[in-house]
């Protein structure tokens, strides 16, 4: 008997098996809280804001504009969201009489959408992995 206890504690059982998966897709420990996303980067507009400015050094709010293909006031509204969570800082100038805002990716920024990407990364391996090959 003890030989197949020592098996069956060898064994992890699938609740564990699964735990443990869960917290690499969360990147924290299962039973603290069920994995989310980042919200606030989330939101598509939002995310093509962040994504737009981890390559760029800076963008202007008219080259944000345009690449986002968005209007004015939804482009405010979002990268003040931004803004208030720390992830985005914005400058604002002029330039002659013509008001120039510019916007940048802070460190809290880019932390938070790497810690998205590999959020989304895990998700995806976690699903190509439950879904069989064809």
């Amino acid at each position: 008997m003890a030989k197949s206890s020592a098996l069956s504690s060898w064994r992890e059982s699938k609740p564990a098996v699964e735990k443990r998966r869960l917290q690499s897709i969360s990147g924290r420990q299962a039973g603290k809280g069920a994995p989310e996303l980042d919200r606030l980067i989330h939101e598509r507009l939002r995310l093509g804001i962040v994504s737009a400015l981890a390559v760029n050094e800076s963008l202007t709010f008219n080259e944000l504009k345009k690449l986002l293909d968005t209007s004015d006031g939804n482009l405010s509204v979002h990268a003040r969201k931004l803004e208030e969570a720390e992830y985005v800082a914005c400058t604002k100038s002029f330039e002659g009489r013509v008001p120039r805002t510019e916007y940048r990716l802070t460190a809290a920024g880019r932390r938070a959408l790497d810690r998205y990407l590999n959020h989304m990364e895990a998700l995806i391996r976690a699903m190509r992995s439950r879904t069989p090959s064809g």
